[in-house]
C-alpha cells in the first residue's frame, strides 16, 4: 500500500511526457533573412496620350478608371484658325476653277482658229501653257487643303495602347498647346514596384521567390526586373504577382525579399513548450533519460511545409527531442 502511494506521488510531480513516434532532431539549417520593405502598384506600360493639336479642348470622353482600346477617341481639340483657313482655300479653288474654265475654253477657240488659219500656233501655246498653269495652282492648293484637313484630324485624341485610364488631367473647355498631355493610360498588365535599399541589391537575383502580404493574405511573387541605375541610394525592381488586386494603382503592398542567408538551430514547434513564461525543450540522452531544458527561441519559419521554431540558445544541432505536453 505505501509503495503504491509513493509511485503515484513521483508520478504526480514529474510533468507527462508523449513522445511522437519518431524522434525529433535539433537541426543546423540555412535560414533566408527577408527584408521587409514596401511596393507600389503599377502599371507596366505608363503612356500619355497628347494632343497633335493647340486649340480647345471641346470634347472629352473618358475619366479617370475608364477602360480603353487601343486606338479609342479619348477626346477632341479645334483650332478655329483652321475653318478660316479651310473657307479661304474652299474660296480659292473655286476661283482657280472658273480660270481653268475660262482658259480651256480660250484654248478650244484657238484651236478652233487655228485650224481656220486665223490665229497663230505661238498663241495657241501661250494658251496651253495657261490652262497647264492654272491646273497646277489648284492641284497645290487642293494639297493646302489636304494638309488643313489633316491638321484638323489631329485634334481628335487617340489611346495609345489598351489599358485604364490613370489621369485625366484636363477638362472640357481647357485651352491645350501641342503635345499637352490629355490622359494617362497605364496598360500591358500591372506588377508591384520596390524600391530597395542599394546595400541589398547584389543580393537580389531576377526570378527569386518574393513574399506578399496583402488583405488578401500572403502569397508568393516572382521577382521580374531589377533597374541598374541607383536612384538616392534605393534599386528599383518589378515583381510580378499572379492575380494582383489592382483596383487602385499606387496602393502600398508589403513584401518581403530575400537578401542573405544565416545558419540556425531549428526544431519543429510541437517540440517547445512554454511554462511560466519561459520555453522549454525534451532532450533525450543518450542512456533515454529524459533531460528539460530551458532555451530561448527565435522566429517561426515555414520550410518545406513544416513549422520549425530556431533556437537561439539552449539546444545544440543532433539533439534529440520528444515532445513534452503537460
Amino acid at each position: 500500500m505505501a509503495r503504491g502511494l509513493l509511485i503515484g506521488t513521483l508520478f504526480a510531480l514529474l510533468p507527462a511526457l508523449v513522445w511522437a513516434e519518431d524522434d525529433m532532431i535539433a537541426r543546423n539549417v540555412e535560414l533566408t533573412n527577408w527584408k521587409a520593405v514596401f511596393g507600389l502598384i503599377e502599371a507596366r506600360d505608363q503612356i500619355p496620350a497628347r494632343s497633335r493639336l493647340g486649340g480647345t479642348l471641346v470634347e472629352i470622353s473618358v475619366v479617370e478608371g475608364s477602360v480603353v482600346n487601343a486606338g479609342q477617341v479619348l477626346g477632341r481639340v479645334v483650332d478655329e484658325k483652321l475653318a478660316l483657313q479651310l473657307n479661304a482655300v474652299d474660296a480659292s479653288l473655286q476661283s482657280l476653277m472658273s480660270q481653268l474654265a475660262n482658259a480651256e475654253a480660250e484654248l478650244a477657240r484657238g484651236e478652233n482658229l487655228l485650224e481656220r488659219g486665223i490665229t497663230t500656233a505661238q498663241r495657241l501655246d501661250a494658251l496651253r501653257t495657261e490652262v497647264d498653269v492654272v491646273r497646277g495652282r489648284i492641284g497645290s492648293t487642293e494639297a493646302e487643303r489636304d494638309v488643313l484637313q489633316q491638321r484638323e484630324a489631329e485634334g481628335t485624341v487617340l489611346s495609345p495602347i489598351e489599358g485604364t485610364v490613370l489621369n485625366v488631367p484636363v477638362t472640357a473647355g481647357s485651352v491645350v498647346m501641342p503635345g499637352e498631355v490629355i490622359a494617362e493610360i497605364g496598360g500591358g498588365g500591372f506588377f508591384l514596384r520596390l524600391a530597395v535599399p542599394e546595400r541589398h541589391a547584389m543580393n537580389l537575383e531576377e526570378g527569386d521567390n518574393i513574399r506578399i502580404e496583402g488583405p488578401e493574405g500572403e502569397r508568393e511573387g516572382r521577382l521580374a526586373k531589377i533597374y541598374p541605375q541607383i536612384h538616392n541610394g534605393r534599386v528599383v525592381a518589378d515583381v510580378e504577382v499572379p492575380g494582383l488586386v489592382t483596383d487602385f494603382v499606387g496602393a502600398r503592398v508589403l513584401v518581403r525579399l530575400p537578401v542573405a542567408t544565416s545558419e540556425a538551430i531549428v526544431v519543429p514547434a510541437m517540440a517547445v513548450t512554454s511554462r511560466m513564461g519561459l520555453d522549454f525543450v525534451t532532450i533525450t540522452g543518450p542512456d533515454g533519460t529524459l533531460h528539460p531544458r530551458t532555451v530561448l527561441i527565435g522566429g517561426t519559419h515555414h520550410v518545406d511545409g513544416e513549422v520549425l521554431v530556431e533556437i537561439l540558445s539552449g539546444v545544440q544541432g543532433g539533439d534529440v527531442l520528444v515532445t513534452d505536453h503537460e
